[in-house]
């Protein structure tokens, strides 16, 4: 379809303001223009130009509103489409704006070109969510053809910008397109449907401020900003290095001063993955009382992206030590005989290792093969470290420095301290197990270790791979040992719940879960969906906080059996269970929300598969709500 401006059309894009703001700039050119002195002949285009400039947007602007309208009703002929386009307003919402209120007179048609809009309707004494609005959609046809009332409010969510028609053109467009009429008519039909209202049907709160959302955004999470500090201090030492320390100018390199900045950063790699580290962690972070003001909480209850630490402290250490090598080889070129032949070749053998150990961590290839990541990780760590123990001393001598006295050496002393203690606490455990389903089972650890609570701990069939981390749950009956829950997500569980070991390893000691962050509110809501269950089981049966159970899962007593749906339905009498099975999936953002407004919480603490965990966080909190969920790198 052909489409020609009308000049009709394009006028009408010039708002009062747009003529206004251009108007303005023609004055401030002739002022330039007189006071630069400025030629005769350079007042039209101080004049003109923005006024030309306003014209180019205004086509541009109408072009966009025609290709809306034409997406809209594309049974209408050319010369309709313009001469509606050129009937259109403009308009725009704020988060929470209302922008047709149920009960009022239906006098225009909207369609939304930017944004997102709610639709809600009053069902008795609650609001009942019907649909939500995307760029494209649009609303009003029922009250205009049936020349009724609204039947619903629509109330922005974000920031939303609408194209309508009054009822006049609007008539007009059904009358002379019959196809036009018959598909708003169909959707009419569609929308004045009564349906019967669910749980998880509840409206959710329009966004917050652009700068509070801004904060919230995935890239702008704690874990990221974490990698961006330790990257930030790294560069602040490398212009100190380069401007103040002369590290690489004169006739020599410092090179002890550059792979002691590698060390050390190498060293706070390892000490954050450290299993008593990231207690500590936990549990200073979660001391505040509950009594501090929630944004601080919130904030402090963020403590688990710390994996921002240990990333940001590897990268930087793979690029210092990448500029020891080179450095290494600018100084034997150089022809400064400190530097022998093994020192560059372990060298660089280390930094092989680093690079193959980093590009498996990344996480696509992490999530897509995680056997390989934990080998290569593990395998080519431990390759690394024995080589740079190599290193160092091969370094330390041929500089003739002191083994006892060298930084570099205490740090590395460190560092193998911290990857090496885990696994002095290898210990193979016996189990029993039970399964309810072919979908769960329910072992118990034969070990005299009490865990503490909320935490978690990994197994595996083999010391050396396959670990994988479940939640430890205290036995019922208080008895030693702990009960974990495995669900069938992967080949390894599947594998592990149809044929269950007699034993299994674990190492290390057991470590706070996300979950924890509980300790910091008054009262909270868990979401879960399918095993992630299994984290939160010690925290609900716990009832400290008080809290709200939402989980989403297949059939909850044929999957996890009688007794353990009893046990948290003993302690969460005011539990949502939605079984999928009768009910089909829900949404799962409207049922965590509405709990959360039930139950007077102050946050949501979610456990499922990663797209479910992001959908509650991040849509919870754009809208200023607190709510934490595993980050990919837990």
């Amino acid at each position: 379809m052909q489409i020609r401006l009308t000049p009709r059309a394009v006028v009408h894009s010039l708002s009062l303001h747009a003529v206004g703001i251009a108007a303005f700039a023609s004055l401030i050119g002739i002022a330039l223009a007189l006071v630069a002195d400025w030629p005769a002949w350079a007042y039209a285009p101080a004049t003109l130009a923005p006024w030309l400039v306003l014209s180019a947007l205004a086509v541009r602007w109408t072009s966009q509103h025609v290709r809306w309208m034409a997406r809209t009703f594309p049974h209408l002929s050319a010369s309709l489409l313009v001469e509606t386009t050129g009937r259109m307003q403009r308009s725009r919402y704020a988060p929470g704006d209302v922008i047709v209120a149920e009960g009022e007179p239906a006098d225009r048609f909207y369609v939304v070109t930017a944004g997102e809009a709610e639709v809600a309707r009053r069902d008795g004494d609650r609001d009942v969510h019907l649909s939500t609005y995307q760029p494209g959609d649009f609303f009003g046809e029922v009250g205009l053809l049936t020349s009724t009332q609204r039947m619903a409010t629509v109330r922005a969510i974000s920031g939303v910008e609408v194209l309508s028609l009054d009822q006049g053109t609007f008539g007009r467009v059904v009358e002379d397109s019959g196809l036009t009429a018959e598909d708003l008519a169909r959707v009419a039909r569609e929308r004045s449907a009564q349906t019967e209202p669910r749980d998880d049907a509840v409206p959710l709160p329009p966004w917050s401020r652009v700068l509070s959302r801004m904060t919230k955004h995935p890239r702008a999470m704690h874990y990221n900003r974490l990698i961006g500090l330790v990257l930030l201090v790294n560069l602040l030492v490398g212009a100190y290095a380069v401007a103040r320390g002369h590290w690489w100018s004169g006739d020599v390199i410092d090179l002890p001063a550059i792979v002691l900045v590698a060390q050390a950063n190498f060293a706070l790699a390892i000490l954050f993955r450290q299993q008593y580290v990231i207690n500590g962690i936990a549990w200073i972070a979660t001391r505040p009382p509950t009594t501090w003001p929630l944004r601080l909480r919130w904030a402090l209850g963020k403590y688990y992206h710390f994996g921002g630490l240990h990333v940001g402290a590897a990268i930087a250490g793979i690029f210092w030590y990448a500029a020891f090598v080179g450095s290494l080889f600018a100084e034997r070129f150089r022809g400064n005989n400190d530097v022998s032949t093994a020192n560059m070749v372990v060298s660089c053998a280390v930094v092989v290792l680093f690079i193959v150990t980093a590009i498996m961590a990344m996480p696509r290839l992490r999530t897509r093969s995680h056997d390989r990541f934990e080998a290569t990780h593990r395998f080519c760590g431990w390759a690394a470290l024995a080589l740079i123990w190599i290193n160092t001393v091969l370094f330390l001598t041929d500089h003739h420095l002191s083994l006892l006295t060298a930084p570099t050496m205490w740090m590395l002393v460190v560092t193998t301290i911290g990857a090496a203690w885990p696994w002095l606490l290898l210990r193979k455990i016996a189990i029993r197990a039970e399964r309810p389903s072919r979908h769960a089972a329910l072992i118990h650890l034969d070990h005299d270790v009490q865990p503490g609570l909320g935490t978690t701990r990994p197994i595996s069939r083999n010391p050396w791979i396959g670990w994988h981390h479940f939640a430890n749950l205290p036995n019922r009956d208080g008895s030693p040992g702990y009960r974990m829950v495995v669900s069938r997500a992967g080949d390894w569980t599947t594998a592990f719940i149809d044929d269950p070991p007699a034993a299994v390893w674990v190492r290390g000691i057991p470590v706070i879960g996300v979950a924890n962050v509980r300790k910091l509110f008054r009262k909270v809501v868990f979401v879960a969906t399918g095993s992630g269950i299994g984290p939160m089981l010690a925290h609900l049966l716990a009832r400290e906080p008080p809290s709200r159970l939402v989980w989403v899962t297949k059939d909850p007593r044929v999957t996890y059996g009688d007794e353990l749906i009893d046990e948290i339905l003993t302690a969460q009498p005011d539990a949502v269970l939605w079984n999928t099975d009768e009910r089909g999936k829900p949404d799962v953002l409207r049922l965590a929300y509405a709990a959360y407004l039930d139950s007077g919480a102050e946050a949501v603490i979610c456990i499922a598969n990663r797209q479910v965990t992001w959908q509650i966080v991040h849509g919870l909190e754009r809208r200023g709500i607190p709510a934490f969920g595993p980050i990919w790198d837990s």
